[in-house]
């Protein structure tokens, strides 16, 4: 039984729920100090983490058996649960439905906007798996539908949407896809080979490099403009730097001549950032 349990915790990354989580945290904390004039209840971050983890399951679980055939033609990954055979669909679907039902259950317990954008988030899950089969936009779905997180966590506490959660939602998704591109870059010819739609398939290794760097840049600015729109101190500001100052270092580890160190820029860098800039928030509305 553990070692089923170590096999699926393996499929979904449980690891890079480094990504993710903080900025749910950070939207739950910013919208309820902005809007209510508080911090979220405990039982309002507990419901938020419910959620997190059935949409975050459910959308590896599916990502999983929709690339279930390229992933067994790609040397990388061909040692993932599903075509290694660790797994058996019907188990991934069991799996797939019980994360829905988790999700569904922690937005109910929320508020009734939560519950309506169910909707749109669920869509978003589920395309974003086809997408590298026709546009290699693929990365920028992939963007917005993490970004949800952050959005999701800011509804979850305030039941609306503003102008700051829209450029919270906005930074974290062009976040998403500039290191997105990045770990892409190690596919490229396989992508290639096989049909695989993505940035660096379609412009090199140079342009997705480049455009990740843009992306990047999209994503400084919206968290600088956060500073801007709300109520927030220096110490906010001091973390948008140290944060700005890791996405500088992570496009100077990776260049079109060097992607040894791709896992440290894709992973470990971009889980502190998220990291840094939820702490620092958090500081920051804590202490004023």
């Amino acid at each position: 039984m553990f070692k089923k349990i170590g096999i699926f915790l393996e499929m979904i990354k449980i690891e890079h729920t480094l990504f993710a989580l903080p900025f749910a945290f950070m939207g739950a904390v910013l919208g309820s100090t902005e809007i209510n004039g508080h911090l979220p209840s405990w039982a309002q971050i507990g419901w938020v983490l419910l959620a997190m983890i059935g949409a975050r399951s459910a959308a590896f679980g599916l990502n999983r058996m929709i690339d279930r055939v390229i992933d067994a033609k790609n040397p990388r990954t061909a040692g993932r649960a599903i075509p290694a055979g660790l797994l058996r669909i019907s188990e991934v679907v069991i799996f797939v439905i019980i994360s829905f039902i988790l999700l569904f259950w922690a937005a109910s317990q929320l508020n009734p906007l939560s519950v309506k954008l169910l909707p749109i988030a669920v869509f978003m899950l589920v395309i974003y798996s086809y997408t590298k089969r026709f546009t290699w936009a693929c990365h920028i779905v992939l963007g917005f539908t993490i970004a949800l997180a952050p959005l999701g966590g800011w509804v979850a506490v305030t039941g609306e949407i503003n102008l700051s959660s829209l450029v919270l939602f906005v930074a974290a998704a062009f976040w998403t896809a500039g290191f997105d591109i990045i770990y892409a870059c190690q596919d490229i010819e396989f992508d290639r080979e096989e049909g695989v739609y993505s940035i660096p398939s379609r412009f090199g290794i140079a342009g997705a490099l480049t455009i990740a760097k843009v992306f990047h840049l999209i994503t400084a600015v919206g968290f600088i403009g956060l500073f801007f729109i709300t109520g927030l101190s220096w110490i906010y500001a001091v973390g948008i730097l140290i944060s700005c100052a890791l996405l500088v270092y992570e496009h100077y580890i990776v260049t079109p001549s060097d992607l040894s160190r791709l896992q440290t820029a894709f992973f470990t860098l971009n889980s502190v950032v998220s990291i840094v800039i939820f702490v620092f928030t958090l500081i920051d509305v804590v202490v004023f």
